[in-house]
């Protein structure tokens, strides 16, 4: 990836005022930037003209920050206090981008290709997401800006850095933060698939949990149905058991034996009836013909004048009276003397009304109770058939609620989410884990170059220590055969180092395939170099912006430097108000 820094426009910032300044990035020459402060008394002071200024206002373009420690407010011109916008123009790769940053009004414009691309959480000038873009676009974090692109004396020297935050750097330059921004998308898909996995797991115990409802429904169902056959059975058998107490009946029979017996009790009433007046007449005659006979032998004896009483003579009118007594009770006696007809008649009809047979015999006492029996029956065949006939209530329902309520579980999709949750914890591990071979083996091929490029700088700088990066990115420094500390380091051997480390980086950076076009030191050569460390340091960059056509921008006090340069940038605070000079 090839990035170059074209220019950059200045407005409103520190001590830049409405009157916007330009900085042309883009060449390949070695630009000493000297000061004067005309403010001073005009006798030419190089210190706060606003050198540092220009590499505040790169720092903050990209990044959003300064490179020294000023709170985003504070960058805003004191004058004029509004209005602060910074703009700077680059190439990736051959494609244009621009930057738009500033603040009162607070502004965040990312333009490719002349086209604004719009963030989603573009708030109030501030969108993290535009910057993500950026630094993603760059390939460069704002540490690795500082060590390689801005070199400044207010930057902490990253031998004074912790080890961790050493490291970090290391394997951003390395290559190793691909790992972990691989990680990072790796976590990203694992807290999807956890969350899919949860969501999964959520959708199977809500189902369960419905089909746990449904099948308390079901059972329920199921044990109404249970107790409804039972019933239906029980009112079958019951119906049976009834039949079958009556079905030592032929009721039929037993009807038919009493209708009969109606009969043959109807015979025998007659009969009987029949007899007893034939008895009675016979009886009643027999009784009035001794009565005829009696009354006709004392009518005899009264016609030859006696008594019938007591046998003597009656010759007077008394006995005529008596004999006409006696004639007329005869008369009356014969007179109901049952003529033969009427016994006849009866004898006639006792002779007709024959008993045939025996005695018909019934186990009922009436005919109605018979009748009772057989409406019985006949009420629980009906019922019993009626029952038989019922339809269980609960069939539909139960099959229904089992087929369509009931939803099958399956859990081959959690199954698969959770090998898949597996493999890129796995792969997390791979991606973050210090001890993974995967790191290892990155780390191994590259430290060796990373070593060999930083004791190549520190030789032609002219530092006789020894300074190794140990397979745990830990630096050890030497110095014949001594172990130091970085704090065991003068300061113009401080600087050496820190010198060397930052064009060690750049190697290392530009190896990978990230050139970039801009190398600024601000007052960095000032700190502590003999001329023997100057002049080094001058040939290792005026040998980049030849050999490699880098822009390299030296900030220094040092006047005798712009003999030895290709250019002199004159920064001149007057009134105020900085401004750049090309000479």
């Amino acid at each position: 990836m090839s990035i170059i820094i074209k220019n950059m426009t200045v407005k409103n910032f520190m001590s830049i005022g409405n009157c916007t300044q330009a900085i042309n990035f883009d060449r390949n020459d070695l630009t000493l930037v000297l000061g004067e402060n005309l403010d001073l008394g005009g006798d030419g002071s190089r210190n706060g003209t606003g050198k540092t200024t220009a590499i505040n206002a790169l720092s903050y373009v990209m990044y959003g920050v300064a490179i020294s420690n000023i709170r985003k407010d504070n960058l805003v011109n004191r004058t004029n206090n509004k209005n602060m916008l910074v703009s700077l123009d680059f190439l990736v790769n051959g494609q244009e981008y621009r930057i738009e940053r500033g603040r009162k009004p607070n502004v965040l414009k990312f333009y490719v290709n002349d086209q604004e691309k719009v963030s989603s959480d573009n708030a109030q000038g501030d969108s993290r997401e535009t910057q993500q873009d950026i630094e993603r676009i760059l390939g460069l974090s704002h540490d690795m800006f500082k060590h390689i692109v801005a070199l400044n004396t207010y930057t902490e020297p990253f031998l004074s850095l912790r080890t961790n935050d050493q490291r970090v750097i290391i394997e951003q330059l390395l290559g190793i933060t691909q790992l972990s921004e691989r990680a990072d998308r790796v976590k990203e898909l694992s807290r999807a698939t956890k969350d899919a996995i949860t969501q999964e797991e959520f959708r199977i115990r809500a189902v369960q949990e419905a089909n746990k409802r449904i099948e308390e429904q079901i059972e329920s169902l199921r044990k109404r149905q249970r107790m409804w056959n039972l019933k239906k059975t029980e009112d079958i058998s019951g119906y049976e058991r009834s039949l079958e107490d009556l079905s030592h009946v032929d009721i039929e029979v037993e009807i038919q034996s009493h209708r009969d017996l109606e009969t043959y009790n109807n015979n025998i009433k007659d009969i009987t009836e029949f007899s007893r007046s034939i008895k009675s007449l016979e009886s009643e005659n027999t009784k009035l013909n001794k009565v005829i006979s009696k009354l006709r032998g004392e009518i005899s004896h009264l016609d030859e004048h006696k008594c019938y009483a007591c046998g003597q003579d009656i010759h007077d009118n008394k006995q005529e009276e008596i004999r006409s007594s006696k004639q007329l009770l005869l008369e009356e006696t014969c007179g109901h003397v049952i003529t033969n007809d009427e016994l006849k008649e009866y004898t006639r009809l006792l002779s007709e009304a024959v008993v045939l047979g025996d005695k018909p015999e019934v186990f009922y006492g009436s005919l109605e109770d018979a009748l009772n029996h057989r409406h019985t029956v006949e009420s629980l065949k009906s019922k019993m058939i009626s029952r038989i006939a019922d339809v269980d209530p609960y069939y539909e329902q139960i099959e229904e609620m089992t087929g369509q309520a009931l939803q099958e579980i399956s859990y081959d999709d959690l199954n698969d989410m959770t090998k898949l949750q597996e493999h890129q914890d796995f792969l997390l591990k791979l991606l973050t884990s210090k001890d993974s071979f995967i790191r290892k083996k990155i780390i191994q091929q590259n430290l060796s170059y990373l070593n060999a490029r930083l004791t190549h700088y520190l030789d032609r700088i002219g530092l006789p220590h020894t300074v190794v990066f140990q397979d745990d990115l830990s630096v050890s420094i030497e110095e014949l055969g001594r172990e130091l500390d970085y704090g065991n380091l003068s300061r113009g051997e401080a600087t050496r180092v820190s010198l060397s480390l930052s064009w060690t980086f750049r190697d290392c950076l530009e190896m990978f395939g990230n050139q970039i076009n801009l190398m600024i030191l601000d007052e960095v050569l000032d700190l502590g170099l003999d001329s023997a460390g100057t002049d080094a340091s001058l040939k290792v960059l005026r040998q980049m912006s030849r050999d490699r056509n880098k822009a390299v921008f030296l900030v220094s006090h040092k006047d005798e430097l712009s003999s030895v340069v290709d250019n002199v940038l004159m920064v001149r605070k007057e009134n105020g108000f900085t401004h750049y000079d090309n000479s």
